[in-house]
């Protein structure tokens, strides 16, 4: 009886298009926790990153810097428009989360961050209007003078083709497309952008290919980025004289930027608890020895990147399939 009176306030509700009605205490969505909701899509806190402390991509950071920065400052430049879709995909680790965080901190605007979990709704028809909300919201900040950015990450949950799907899942998607194509009205200079993130482009939809008018890989870090990570994560290390930095990175060669700050976090980790083991804890004045080569060196003799060869080259495939940088 609790499910058929759920139901058919959900249909006065559809029928009356009207404020949503308060569904059973037993059901998480109610009217002030879809408030809540969209209170959380907008990013009120800016993360403490900057372009700086981002090693290397410096192929993404040249998209982001074309597609938004540049029209924000001056649109009259742009008589043909922008492109208003970026999409970041390669191995996971690489920094397209960390490119987003950055874009939150260095663009004045409003960003919003959603997934699949705080878009998709068991009740019929929800979904969908949580996506119209969505691209609703970033409207009204763009036409108040605000760029918006909404960020998606691990987009393929919502725009990826699976074997087995169900009705919501096709309805979210078509919103979706017909949203895209609302920010990329040639009459309308938008400052909305859709950034999405994905680990597997090719499970992705391929009318929203199209859309996406940058599409780039993110790669895994080549020497120089490897080099300028380590500068990055032993700025607050204490290290030993014997620190061979291109050797670490010849041996680093294949790990992601993930896979490399997991080695400087395991190896402090190997520090400390050996000092934790034959050290004076009880002295504050007691500190750790230095990190020195031979730490870095039997950490990762007991590592292997988490990126197979065989992966890569499906992304590398991918890539000259659907090129768009």
């Amino acid at each position: 009886m609790d499910h058929a009176e759920a139901y058919r306030k959900r249909v006065q509700e559809l029928q009356s298009d009207s404020e949503p009605i308060a569904h059973p205490a037993n059901s998480t969505e109610t009217k002030d926790s879809k408030n809540i909701k969209f209170d959380q899509w907008v990013l009120t806190e800016k993360p403490d990153i900057s372009w700086d402390d981002i090693a290397g991509l410096e192929k993404p950071k040249r998209a982001i810097e074309e597609s938004i920065v540049f029209p924000v400052r001056r649109p009259d430049l742009f008589p043909l428009g922008w492109p208003r879709g970026i999409l970041f995909f390669g191995p996971p680790g690489c920094g397209k989360t960390l490119l987003a965080a950055a874009v939150a901190s260095e663009i004045k605007g409003v960003f919003f961050c959603a997934d699949a979990a705080s878009l998709m709704s068991k009740w019929l028809g929800e979904s969908e209007r949580n996506v119209s909300q969505l691209f609703a919201k970033a409207r009204e900040s763009a036409e108040k003078g605000q760029p918006a950015i909404v960020f998606i990450d691990e987009i393929d949950s919502l725009m990826g083709v699976r074997g087995e799907e169900v009705g919501g899942e096709v309805r979210v998607r078509n919103q979706f497309l017909k949203e895209m194509d609302g920010i990329l009205d040639k009459k309308k200079n938008y400052h909305v952008y859709l950034i999405g993130a994905t680990n597997k482009p090719w499970v992705l939809d391929e009318p929203f290919i199209r859309r996406f008018g940058k599409r780039i890989y993110v790669p895994l870090p080549d020497v120089k980025t490897r080099l300028d990570m380590f500068q990055i994560y032993t700025h607050d290390l204490k290290l030993g004289n014997n620190i061979d930095y291109a050797e670490l990175a010849r041996m680093t060669e294949g790990y992601s930027g993930g896979d490399i700050r997991d080695l400087f976090q395991s190896t402090q980790l190997k520090v400390v608890r050996n000092f934790f083991t034959h050290g004076n804890v009880t002295d504050l004045n007691s500190v750790p020895d230095p990190i020195t080569m031979e730490d870095f060196q039997s950490i990762i003799t007991g590592r292997r990147p988490s990126v197979s060869p065989g992966i890569l080259k499906r992304y590398f495939d991918w890539d000259e399939s659907f090129k768009a940088s």
